[in-house]
């Protein structure tokens, strides 16, 4: 690898080396950094000693202090960015509006249109000759008047103009969403922020502001945003899965492995490090730039398929141009790129672009089902009229077939063609899917000012569903600003804060260096930003509490921690929620070492043998000591509400050194210092909160590390848990024994007997609220299944927010980790905010139902019409482009206006629907069907004794080409007038009777029925022969509304009706049935994925499929052929990961196809199922699901693992084993 990696510098022309070399005087060039970031561990280590001597040299070489950091100087920071880069990647183009006009072209019914409107443009030029016009009978009756005959061209070519409409429309608006998406991930880019160090301060800074030279504080829950090289670390533990598909957390630390990546996560501990490299120079941005972000690279790599033997000369002179060392990279993938490249464009089409969620579930059931009908409609229509002509002209007229004629007869059969296409348009309702995209942007975007950042779009119709929210206690229910209020020391126990003369010296000094020195030294009391105000609380707010309780004591706690530098910390053990506590070890002046430790009282305690009295001297503490302690001073805590932290130290004799990576030896016979009590008050506004949530059937849980009395007092603080309820409240352990079996396993059937009453989970780990929240999802006990949504803030939630179907994660308190696994991100970190977004997702529902209810009218009666319209008249009534107008408002513009209705509060006085509530309620059914009978009874009367009614010429019968008939032209206006007043019904879905209710409050409704009705009267009474309409005088126009308000009243008659009378009526559009619930738990474990972290799983699998194509084919084979599988149901789903195992050259590139990383789907429908099935109990590494990134790359019989985890030594055998 080194001499690889000194070859990169030779990339470089001399000249331009040098320069790079004193460009700013820096002593390293981009790409011996590069080079640097490379390698790893021992030799890692070797290389910057060899260079450098040490970290320390690396940073006087890039100009910048391990300590102080880099000065705030702009000059010298935009030099850093010229040289090194920024820490950006350039995002991939978006689709042009080309492109996506190109997409919108595909669709299937569009297409046979515009094909037939072709055929019958290019028949209506074609005039067969006059004389034997004759001979051809009827046929061409009524074409005498010359202008009408020359005006056939004008139906296809209307066609064809709205077919143009109605794809520029959809291309609109998937091109808004677009941008939108955009936004919103720049909004969730920009706010990210990292902690680095500049003139000696912290300060938190935009990512994008990195330059390498910044030395940058790494914290437990970090995504790291650039590569860099540890400088001083404790305890430092990082996930590389999303670079390495290794699921094992990799030790980090300054003397064995220094190198820290950009896009892996920070799973325990802290550190500082020196940034080396950014953007597009860091590990994820060379991923990238192998990817291309941009589509020129697609091509290039194309041309490099076919023309192997040049790529490696060709990428370098490319790669010289991008930057050196990227070449080095660019050669081994060649000889994957090649054959796959093309395949995957093509794949591209074909792949799905996100998985469905319930509702795109529901509604794509839908409308396939509508869409088939549609189809045998359309098909009956066109036989019945080719059948009826036939038999009309060849056998009751007697005509034989004459070759002249030919051209005539065809294009009847044309416009029989173009009628039965016309069926299916209406039929099929295309709108819906459009419904529900603008219904969910519309609803995203106003969400964004109720506190709610949207990542996944579906998330927040799912929420509408929610069932159940496992709700964290602290920063959630909880502000999150923690105050000591009772404290027990030296013997007594003390309400409010002790004055600092009551206490012994010795007691009060040892107190204020255990909290200074054992916590981490970026938490700090800063002073208020207003006057008056509260002192800002910077860093883990427990420890905020304990740092302000020493401020308190009138101590600087500051002063300590500069005698002690963090650097002369001797070992920190970091906390993290299997230890719940945390311990740091210092040097004595006479060579022994102190250990200070803090943590949950119950557990600290357990390892203590010595307390502290009131002279501040030893004394023994027994276990029934410690069990007085307990009832007399923890439970009394707890009661209040309070956490209790447990403060002790111990000392080690100068002489031997202790074994400190034994933890076990190292933290026990410890001594009692204090016990505190913190204080962190309910939210004003979170009672009121969930009184909502249990109004509107929503089950709200609570689950924390805390200690059960304290959580159970909060509890009742906040209405959890009302007086005389029948509820449970359990430890950690206490619900583990009794959801497992014998053997350790977890059952479904225990656990469904615990979770309907249980309210307060408490001493919880991560793999608790997992269990918890996986079992309530996959319970099958209720009436309907429970849809959850969890809300967390830290790297241990990950797990539990991408099981749930909602994750909610914090946007000030939350780790990096946990957003990304998120689906929404409460900016405010606010409970309540988690109600509004109760009411969008209701509200998104709503919206998606009352279009379904107009749309579903619509298609009825335009079918029927059209259907025995043509097999009584031998021609619909309503010609194929007014067809298509009434498609084109119906679909498009109603789905605009029902979509964009405000949410209001009554939605939160209903149960939820949970997941398999039909979209068709029974009332909506009555509603459909109550309407459409009017709408058919007046089209029909209209039809056939219109013309008596309006004393007009009856426009039935009418020959080919003949010109448009007042009859036909007050049938269409009539149709239209009654979908427009039925638009307004259909505002209301729950058999309301006020319809008109808030109808001002949204402008765009009264926009598009306004707008609608105008473009109406232009289109009747100037739209002429494309439109197939002759203009209305006053009266016939007075008509058609009259009958239109009548859509009005007759809603009154049907709301009359009661529902329950109507046993008969179905509902439909219902979700998966039980025996289905597999593909529902397929469209849950799929997460959609945002476009970066998409293009990085693209990479990961490419860069590691490059490497070691061949190499993995037979290690999958040989993975597969043994015993794996012995010991595991084959999975039941509908790909199983056996039918990929026949060959391994199918295995691969088959497979790859399905694999997220290299389109826009996500993870594998065929693996989902499996994985969770076969995972008996969650792993004890909170990681195993846990980033968004990994989620396609950890194992458990994926087998897009294998090819991934194959960079590494290890076997894939053998990583699925750990795994499994």
């Amino acid at each position: 690898m080194g001499d690889m990696a000194n070859s990169s510098v030779d990339f470089y022309p001399k000249s331009q080396r040098r320069e790079l070399n004193h460009a700013g005087g820096f002593g390293c060039t981009l790409s011996e950094l590069r080079s640097l970031m490379e390698l790893r561990g021992a030799e890692a280590i070797q290389k910057v000693q060899e260079t450098y001597t040490d970290v320390n040299g690396l940073c006087r070489r890039l100009k910048t202090s391990p300590t102080e950091g880099l000065s705030d100087n702009a000059t010298d920071l935009e030099k850093r960015r010229q040289i090194y880069g920024q820490n950006f990647i350039p995002p991939k183009k978006p689709k042009t509006f080309l492109q996506l006009v190109w997409e919108a072209l595909q669709d299937v019914t569009l297409i046979i249109l515009e094909i037939a409107a072709i055929i019958s443009l290019g028949l209506s030029f074609y005039a067969p000759p006059g004389e034997q016009s004759e001979a051809c009978g009827n046929v061409a009756a009524g074409a005498e008047d010359e202008g009408e005959s020359e005006a056939g061209w004008i139906e296809g070519a209307a066609i064809l103009l709205s077919v143009i409409c109605v794809v520029l429309v959809t291309a609109f608006n998937d091109w808004s969403k677009e941008k939108q998406f955009r936004g919103l991930q720049s909004r969730i880019e920009q706010e990210q922020k990292f902690t680095v160090i500049r003139n000696g301060q912290q300060a938190q800074i935009p990512v994008a502001e990195l330059v390498v030279g910044d030395i940058a504080q790494v914290k437990y829950g970090d995504l790291l945003p650039a590569d860099g090289v540890l400088i001083q670390g404790n305890d430092l533990k990082i996930d590389e899965s999303s670079l390495t598909g290794e699921s094992d957390h990799v030790r980090k630390s300054a003397d064995k492995d220094p190198m820290l990546l950009s896009g892996t996560h920070v799973m325990e501990g802290s550190g500082r490090m020196v940034v080396t490299a950014v953007g597009v120079n860091s590990q994820t941005g060379i991923i990238f730039t192998l990817l291309g972000a941009g589509g020129e690279e697609e091509e290039k790599k194309d041309k490099k398929g076919k023309q192997q033997d040049g790529a490696v000369e060709n990428n370098q002179n490319k790669a010289k141009k991008q930057d050196g060392a990227v070449a080095m990279e660019m050669q081994p993938l060649k000889s994957a790129e090649g054959g796959e490249m093309e395949e995957r464009e093509k794949k591209k089409a074909s792949v799905p672009k996100k998985e469905k969620s319930v509702l795109q579930g529901k509604l794509t059931k839908l409308a396939v089902q509508i869409g088939k009908a549609g189809l045998v409609m359309s098909a009956i229509t066109v036989i019945i009229l080719v059948l009826y002509f036939v038999i009309q002209t060849f056998v009751i007229d007697g005509k034989t077939w004459a070759a002249e004629c030919t051209p005539v007869y065809v294009q009847y059969f044309v416009k029989f063609f173009i009628i039965g296409v016309t069926v299916l348009v209406v039929a099929v309702p295309e709108g819906l899917p459009l419904a529900v995209t603008i219904s969910l942007a519309y609803s995203v975007k106003k969400m964004m000012k109720d506190n709610n950042l949207v990542r996944h779009l579906d998330a927040c119709e799912t929420m509408g569903n929610a069932t159940a929210i496992c709700s964290d206690k602290t920063g959630t229910l909880t502000t999150n600003r923690m105050t000591v209020v009772q404290t027990y020391m030296g013997d007594t126990h003390y309400k409010e804060t002790p004055d600092p003369s009551n206490l012994t010296p010795k007691t009060l000094d040892l107190l204020v260096h255990a909290i200074a020195i054992n916590s981490a030294y970026t938490t700090k009391i800063l002073p208020p930003e207003k006057e008056g105000g509260l002192p800002r609380q910077v860093g883990n707010k427990t420890e905020c509490a304990l740092l302000g309780f020493v401020v308190d004591l009138r101590r600087d706690y500051q002063l300590v921690r500069d005698q002690t530098p963090e650097e002369k910390l001797y070992k920190v053990y970091t906390f993290n929620s299997v230890r719940k506590s945390m311990s740091t070890v210092t040097c004595m002046p006479d060579g022994g070492y102190r250990l200070f430790s803090k943590g949950a009282s119950e557990i600290v305690l357990k390892k203590c043998t010595n307390i502290l009295n009131s002279n501040g001297e030893l004394r023994s503490f027994r276990p029934r000591d410690r069990d007085e302690m307990v009832k007399k001073v923890i439970e009394p805590m707890a009661c209040d509400g309070l956490r209790t932290i447990c403060i002790a130290y111990r000392d080690f004799p100068a002489g031997k050194e202790p074994e400190w990576d034994n933890e076990n030896e190292i933290v026990i016979d410890l001594t009692c210092i204090a016990v505190v009590g913190i204080e962190d008050p309910v939210r004003p506004e979170v009672p009121e909160a969930i009184n909502k949530c249990q109004r509107a059937g929503i089950t709200v849980r609570m689950v924390t590390g805390d200690n059960i009395n304290t959580a159970r007092a909060i509890a009742a603080k906040c209405g959890i848990i009302q007086p005389g309820e029948d509820f449970l409240c359990l430890e950690g352990k206490e619900f583990n024994r009794r959801i497992r079996n014998e053997k350790g396993e977890i059952e479904q059937e225990r656990l469904d007997k615990i979770w309907p009453k249980l309210r307060v989970l408490a001493r919880s780990s991560p793999t608790d609220k997992h269990t918890l929240v996986k079992g309530i999802i996959d319970s099958t006990i209720g009436d309907q299944r429970q849809v959850v949504a969890v809300t967390g803030d830290g790297t241990n939630d990950g797990p539990a927010l991408k099981k749930a179907d909602v994750g909610f994660a914090m946007g000030i308190a939350g780790t990096d980790v946990a957003k990304e696994a998120s689906d929404i991100i409460l900016t405010d970190d606010n409970f309540s905010s988690i109600v509004k977004a109760v009411m969008w997702g209701r509200n998104v529902y709503d919206s998606i139902s009352k279009f379904l209810q107009f749309q579903l009218t619509v298609n009825v009666v335009a079918v029927i019409v059209a259907f025995t319209g043509a097999c009584i008249t031998q021609d619909s009534p309503l010609k194929a482009v007014q067809m298509l107008w009434v498609n084109l408002i119906m679909d498009t513009f109603a789905s605009l206006a029902l979509a964009t209705e405000p949410p209001t509060e009554a939605l939160l006085l209903r149960k939820p629907y949970g997941r398999n509530k039909p979209l068709i309620s029974r009332t909506m059914m009555k509603n459909i069907l109550g309407h459409a009978v009017y709408q058919l009874t007046i089209i029909f009367t209209l039809l056939f004794v219109g013309e008596v009614f309006f004393d007009i010429d009856s426009g039935r019968n009418a020959p080919l080409h003949s010109p448009s008939s007042e009859h036909y032209t007050i049938i269409f206006n009539t149709f239209v007038m009654m979908q427009l007043f039925n638009e307004i019904n259909a505002r209301k879905i729950h058999g309301e009777r006020n319809v008109f209710d808030g109808i001002f409050g949204n402008p765009i409704f009264c926009t598009i029925v306004l707008g609608t009705f105008g473009i109406q009267i232009v289109i009747v009474q100037f739209g002429g022969k494309p439109f197939s309409c002759s203009p209305l005088n006053a009266e016939q126009w007075l008509w058609c509304l009259f009958v239109g308000v009548g859509e009005l009243v007759w809603g009154q008659v049907i709301a009359s009706i009661p529902t329950s009378q109507l046993k008969c009526l179905k509902e439909a559009g219902h979700g998966p049935g039980k025996d289905e619930i597999t593909d529902e738990e397929m469209a849950e474990d799929e997460e959609e994925i945002d476009h970066a972290e998409r293009e990085l799983r693209r990479g990961q699998i490419l860069w590691f499929r490059g490497l070691n194509r061949i190499q993995t084919q037979i290690r999958v084979v040989k993975a597969f052929r043994s015993s794996l599988y012995e010991g595991l149901e084959k999975p039941d789903t509908k790909t199983s990961i056996h039918n990929f195992m026949t060959t391994p050259e199918f295995l691969i590139n088959d497979y790859i196809h399905n694999i997220p990383l290299i389109d826009d789907t996500d993870v594998e429908e065929s693996e989902a199922p499996p994985r969770r099935r076969f995972r008996a109990s969650p792993p004890q590494s909170p990681n195993k699901n846990n980033n968004a990134i990994d989620s396609g790359i950890y194992l458990s019989t994926d087998v897009s693992k294998t090819p991934t985890s194959s960079s590494s030594p290890v076997s894939p055998l053998h990583s699925m084993e750990t795994s499994l």
